[in-house]
């Protein structure tokens, strides 16, 4: 399975990335707008509907509850034709207000997965159809035979029901309110910048490369770099952090931020289908439909609990017909019809996880695959790369050394020009330094990466190599080690330079700790999870920088496969595993691990192969994810239990095993108990923080 994720999560980015068409768009517009919701059954319906159809529902049904008996009693006298009246309004709240789940079930069972509209239908359409027969035998026909209907407990039915789904709508519209804040502060117009002159245009117009002017007060509507003034961005919604940070020339700003006091021009990186928020947007919501082994077991346990109370409710029936009489085996029956509805509990799991991925968008955190929240629980092992993850991957040139009769000046010259065939943060930081010290970079050819090693390049017949120690070791180049102990034991990266064949001299490179990376270990140390360290670096440099950061275990010189070897020898043991990279080496690693983290800043190969994407590529807000699962696994268990466990004695007592002493629930009453579990439900996910 896991050898498939790397694969499945690739198709997945491919889709992500892609440009949604305006139909899909329209779709998602209409479902966030806070009134379209997907039934059960696969019906659309519209909130302002269901509440229309309550609200006249219940108007319809007051002249029922008022005339029509209820348990033997009259509230009023019936009076001339009254019967009529209830038989009438009866029938119109059964096609009007009963049609949401009459056309639910047609779905459920044309998917051949009867649920909860099924046994709702079921249910009311007993107790129609029934009292329809008892109404013509007794009023119409004249029988003789006081046969007694169900109107009153069928428009109590349908009113419940409608009230129940009505609240189910307004919670899983709550559910993803934290998503719809973020979609929402993405202005429709955007000032856009042409010369001297600046018009107002539509934010669909916008292309990469264009500049747009943000104004005080205003969102930054699209992703971009900041080429005019500065101010103070708030990126609070997007990044958890309430305190605005201070921006100005050549700093990047996320579409959605908040722009302080000043104004600024920027110049736009991603257009509106490829900025972060619409990538974040179509992360969750895949998040959100793609079910976790919980999810799927609820969905098992929904279908099997309409066979349970299909089962229970007729057997009830012939009970109650054999020691009672028909009247009483109906109720009973319609009663277990209702109580044992899975509504609550075709809840329970969506609504909670709706809630979850929408929390962690705003915190920072993307959850590509719910599994990986209900995976967290196990994990006890945390293996994370060094560059980027644990440090700031800004490196500073702390020392260059000649070892040879060449001079330090061309040495640089010469380690610049190999590195300027490189994107990685040390390459790019010793160019930056030669500039400094106005040392041109020597021009090579054939500059090619040495996977696991370093880089090589020639010119005029002689081959220079950039390398680390571990190639020296097994190419067996001689090297005078304690020249670079100083270094090594301050946790420097050491890159040797070799000329045709001999070692000339070494550059060596710091790196900052991340501000938050000591606590983190800390507080994975206090979850009894231990964290591993693994890296390219030698052992001495690997060494000093765990001890700094508190790491007991680390692995040093390591290649791409030798962390996914180190991955699966963990899992192997019996061991669970997070892995935490940034780069493409660490790609095949984030996909076999059991939760694969990618930080933000990293590689998009990396995020294609994660779970779990920490945008501020803040290595603590693992924390938060961790602390956000074992909090969202807590409220799954409790919503299934508020949705299925009732069941246990609910459905025995509507069946009526306690009617000998006198303990029996009516259809209204199921109705009530079971609506009452959908509210709970729907309650319980939204106190998810």
């Amino acid at each position: 399975m896991k050898n498939e994720k790397m694969q499945n999560m690739k198709n997945d980015k491919t889709q992500n990335m892609s440009s949604m068409d305006s139909e899909s768009m329209d779709m998602d517009k209409m479902m966030n707008s806070g009134h379209m919701m997907m039934n059960h059954g696969g019906v659309m319906m519209d909130m302002g509907d269901l509440r229309k159809k309550f609200w006249v529902s219940l108007i319809l049904a007051i002249p029922v509850f008022i005339f029509s008996p209820f348990m033997g009693f009259n509230i009023v006298p019936q009076f001339p034709g009254s019967t009529w009246i209830i038989m009438v309004l009866s029938s119109v709240l059964f096609f009007y207000g009963g049609k949401p789940f009459i056309t639910g079930a047609k779905g459920e069972l044309k998917a051949k997965q009867p649920a909860m509209m099924t046994l709702i239908t079921m249910g009311i359409s007993v107790a129609y159809f029934y009292s329809l027969y008892a109404f013509v035998m007794t009023d119409i026909l004249h029988s003789g035979k006081n046969i007694t209907n169900f109107f009153w407990e069928l428009a109590s039915l349908i009113v419940i029901m409608l009230l129940g789904h009505w609240i189910e709508m307004k919670s899983t519209m709550s559910a993803g309110n934290a998503l719809q804040k973020i979609a929402s502060l993405v202005p429709n117009q955007v000032h856009m910048v042409n010369g001297s002159e600046t018009t107002d245009n539509d934010i669909s117009m916008v292309k990469s490369n264009d500049v747009v002017e943000v104004r005080a007060g205003e969102s930054i509507p699209l992703d971009g770099e900041i080429i005019s003034g500065e101010s103070y961005i708030n990126e609070s919604l997007i990044t958890g952090e309430s305190k605005a940070v201070k921006k100005g020339l050549g700093k990047n700003v996320v579409g959605g931020s908040i722009n302080g006091e000043g104004t600024i021009r920027v110049k736009v990186t991603k257009t509106s289908n490829e900025g972060y928020l619409s990538q974040i947007s179509k992360l969750v919501s895949d998040a959100q439909n793609n079910k976790s082994k919980t999810q799927m077991l609820a969905d098992k346990v929904s279908g099997w609990l309409f066979y349970a109370a299909v089962t229970a409710g007729l057997l009830a029936f012939v009970y109650w017909l054999v020691f009672g009489n028909v009247n009483l085996a109906l109720l009973r029956l319609v009663t277990v019809l209702v109580i044992a509805c899975p509504h609550a509990l075709g809840l329970a799991v969506p609504l909670v996880m709706s809630r979850s991925t929408s929390i962690a968008a705003t915190n920072g955190l993307i959850i590509r695959d719910n599994q990986a929240m209900e995976n967290s629980r196990k994990i006890d092992y945390v293996a994370m790369d060094k560059t980027g993850t644990l440090t700031e991957g800004k490196f500073t040139v702390n020392g260059l050394k000649v070892v040879s009769d060449a001079n330090e000046k061309d040495v640089l010259s010469v380690i610049a020009g190999i590195e300027s065939g490189s994107s990685h943060p040390i390459a790019n930081s010793v160019v930056a330094y030669a500039k400094e010290q106005k040392i041109e970079a020597t021009k090579l050819e054939n500059i090619q990466a040495i996977k696991g090693y370093g880089m090589s390049a020639t010119k005029d017949a002689h081959k220079y190599l950039l390398v680390n120690m571990k190639y020296l070791q097994e190419n067996k180049l001689s090297f005078d080690r304690t020249a670079t102990k100083e270094y090594l034991d301050k946790g420097n990266t050491v890159s040797y330079l070799v000329i045709d064949g001999k070692v000339v001299g070494f550059i060596a490179l710091g790196d900052t700790v991340k501000a938050n990376s000591v606590q983190f270990i800390k507080d994975l140390k206090a979850r009894n999870i231990t964290p591993i360290m693994l890296t390219g670096d030698n052992k001495e440099a690997a060494k000093a920088f765990a001890n700094q950061l508190g790491i007991d275990e680390f692995k040093a010189e390591l290649l791409p496969e030798d962390k996914h070897t180190v991955i699966k020898n963990l899992e192997l043991q019996g061991h669970h595993v997070m892995m935490v990279g940034d780069g493409i080496n660490d790609a095949p690693s984030l996909a076999s691990a059991t939760i694969g983290v990618a930080i933000g800043a990293g590689t998009d190969v990396a995020i294609d192969s994660a779970d779990v994407v920490l945008y501020n590529s803040d290595p603590s807000d693992i924390t938060k994810f961790l602390k956000l699962s074992a909090k969202t696994y807590r409220k799954t268990v409790e919503n299934l239990w508020w949705g299925a466990g009732y069941n246990i004695l609910a459905i025995p007592l509507a069946a009526g095993v306690l009617a000998g002493i006198g303990i029996i629930l009516s259809p209204a009453v199921g109705a009530i108990i079971m609506s009452l579990s959908t509210v709970i439900v729907s309650l319980n996910a939204m106190s998810l923080h």
